[in-house]
């Protein structure tokens, strides 16, 4: 696994159709307005085998630890219940599994690591969003 490439700090530089992948979990208009301007930071570190991810933006703080191949409940920037899973499923790789929960939608997000930046790649239904990150 590629924890030099995984973790450190990576700040938002590009974002496609985020607003339309925000409005189709339900998001409500305020908080999809924020969130489109908000360009977030965030950082992952790995302790033994587990690893945290923070992310900092204009809307909200917030923080998760997971460990990967484990369920874990998840609370999102925007309130949502899900019960999620994190896999490796290439070396640089990483598959973010959330399941709604409360009647919730159910989406992921693949996030590929490289040298300088990040691409983080998120679908709900038939809508996906594609955000790029640079490694800081």
């Amino acid at each position: 696994m590629a924890d030099n490439l995984v973790c450190g700090k990576w700040q938002l530089k590009e974002s496609e159709n985020f607003e339309d992948f925000m409005k189709a979990l339900g998001v409500g208009y305020m908080v999809r307005k924020l969130g489109n301007q908000s360009k977030p930071l965030l950082t992952i570190n790995k302790d033994n085998d587990s690893y945290s991810m923070k992310s900092e933006s204009l809307v909200k703080t917030s923080e998760f630890s997971f460990k990967l191949n484990e369920q874990f409940d998840e609370l999102s920037a925007d309130g949502r219940k899900m019960k999620s899973l994190m896999t490796m499923i290439a070396p640089n790789t990483m598959k973010h599994l959330m399941l709604g929960t409360e009647g919730g939608k159910d989406s992921f997000c693949v996030r590929e690591f490289m040298e300088d930046q990040m691409k983080c790649v998120c679908q709900v239904d038939d809508v996906v969003t594609t955000r790029m990150y640079a490694r800081i």
